[in-house]
């Protein structure tokens, strides 16, 4: 393959694009745990977080384990061990909620006072439309209502939330087929 440049690095480089999304929960009735499942981009502002990670080609490669709704971004990719992969040839795409990791190419952000270069602005540019794929398949993900809708399953049941999430995953790469995303 050809050595052709992208402007996050080389095309022969193995890219993923990685994002985390929530599963609505119902209102916890304790304190302690809607402090756990508290999530503020939920519509009933509790959920169990799950960070799906895809190729270039759009293919869902890599489920993480599901979390509590206020469990960070980064300490989810931290547990997930995608890290343990990267080199030289490995790249990791994500949005600003994991700043913070040395091994990911993530959008710069605006130095305090200051505007950001024309340089750091099509940076931002590419980086979040090479990101827009990993959105499309969480929406995707979420048009199966039990992904999408509010989680009716045991609320501390992450492993069967995992397997489900897997399994409409697969789904979604089989109906890639038929219907592509771009």
């Amino acid at each position: 393959m050809a050595s052709k440049r992208t402007p996050h690095g080389p095309e022969q480089h193995h890219k993923l694009i990685v994002d985390s999304t929530f599963i609505a929960n119902p209102e916890p009735y304790d304190s302690d745990r809607r402090k756990m499942y508290y999530h503020s981009k939920s519509p009933t502002n509790y959920a169990r977080k799950i960070q799906i990670a895809c190729d270039f080609h759009h293919r869902i490669v890599h489920v993480s384990e599901c979390y509590q709704g206020s469990v960070h971004d980064i300490t989810v990719l931290r547990d997930s061990g995608l890290l343990a992969h990267v080199n030289d040839s490995v790249q990791i795409i994500v949005d600003k909620g994991y700043i913070g990791e040395d091994y990911v190419i993530n959008p710069r952000k605006k130095p305090h006072g200051r505007e950001l270069s024309d340089e750091d602005k099509n940076f931002n540019r590419d980086i979040n439309s090479t990101r827009a794929a990993i959105e499309n398949i969480n929406q995707r993900l979420k048009t199966y209502a039990i992904i999408g809708g509010v989680y009716r399953g045991e609320i501390d049941d992450f492993e069967k939330t995992t397997k489900i999430v897997q399994v409409v995953a697969a789904l979604c790469n089989m109906n890639l087929d038929k219907h592509p995303i771009r």
